[in-house]
């Protein structure tokens, strides 16, 4: 007779956790503003839908995530004051740019650090981004984990880029933070930080000469229409955090806390399946667009390695050489020790 109850019993604890338990009884009504730099149909803003469904499914309807993709609450930087001040309550953004911050997020920004989206998933979702997550309190900041945005790519309006020597003398427009600053111009480029919302129009008019970004940036924002050459550098792999204002945090009960963590956990794993799934036909688009793309050789490839070699150099120390030397350990392990 138990056993025959048995399942009518769990569905019946199911219900009632799903819809009478205590937690979602004291669940608030909230509205979260969630600010992305790109546009609806990128896979970071697919992930914040998702994460918004995510929240509204498990809240009964109670929190509302409402999206604000595209730039339209500010640059990256604009918005990470926004949330520091508890006027925006969440955001998702290269984790390097943090690193104004918290200076030991500029690890991230490191040319050439991760070769696999795997190793970056290993080092961010271990002690080290937890490590990382764990400074951010203190500078107003909830960390909720580490999306992805994936390999980033030069290109320009100017000339195809074969060697570092193409680089010399064009303007690209870099992520406002330090370590990118310091590649493009070790490369010989002029480096050229600006918030991503003015690059269309940046290169549009000549501002800058090109830009480096993910495929599925280059896609999304439309640089196809303003770009000639692509090369696939593969210079730096961007790991997305996403942030919450420890003064939004702090106002919510614990229950509420770990809702948000659950969903913001669930929709990584979804955001980076939907951007590793859609990289191959991001590079297909770009080359039906007219773009010129160049695949490097891997002679050529590490002649872009062997040059930026002093930027690793000249940040170990302004990152924490603790931090540098923690993460080129773990990815010595992960590479079996090579």
């Amino acid at each position: 007779m138990f056993m025959k109850l048995a399942p009518l019993l769990a569905g019946a604890v199911s219900l009632v956790t799903l819809l009478g338990s205590p937690a979602l009884a004291e669940i608030q009504e909230r509205t979260i503003k969630f600010a992305a730099a790109n546009s609806k149909g990128h896979p970071q803003v697919t992930g914040m839908e998702r994460f918004a469904e995510l929240v509204s499914q498990r809240s009964g309807g109670k929190i509302t995530v409402k999206l604000f993709p595209g730039g339209t609450l500010g640059g990256d930087v604009q918005t990470l004051a926004s949330v520091q001040g508890g006027t925006v309550e969440m955001s998702v953004m290269n984790a390097g740019i943090l690193s104004g911050t918290v200076k030991e997020f500029g690890v991230v920004d490191l040319p050439f650090l991760f070769a696999t989206p795997q190793e970056a998933d290993a080092v961010m979702d271990g002690p080290i981004g937890t490590q990382l997550m764990e400074r951010l309190p203190a500078q107003r900041l909830v960390g909720l984990g580490f999306w992805e945005l994936g390999f980033r790519h030069l290109t320009n309006e100017r000339r195809p880029v074969n060697t570092v020597e193409d680089v010399r003398g064009l303007k690209i427009r870099v992520v406002q933070s330090a370590v990118p600053v310091s590649t493009f111009n070790t490369l010989g480029a002029n480096a050229v930080p600006l918030p991503y919302p003015e690059l269309y129009s940046a290169l549009e008019t000549g501002t800058v000469d090109g830009q480096e970004n993910p495929l599925a940036n280059i896609v999304n924002a439309k640089f196809t229409e303003v770009q000639k050459y692509l090369t696939l550098t593969g210079h730096q792999y961007n790991p997305q955090i996403v942030i919450v204002s420890k003064a939004f945090w702090d106002r919510l009960d614990a229950d509420e806390q770990a809702l948000l963590q659950a969903a913001a956990t669930e929709a990584r794993d979804y955001q980076r399946q939907v951007s590793r799934d859609a990289s191959d036909g991001f590079l297909a688009e770009i080359r039906k667009s007219g773009m010129e793309v160049v695949e490097l050789s891997p002679e050529q490839l590490q002649g872009f390695r062997d040059a930026v070699e002093p930027v690793v150099a000249e940040f170990r120390d302004q990152i924490g050489a603790e931090t540098v030397d923690a993460v080129m350990n773990q990815l010595k392990t992960l590479r079996g020790g090579q």
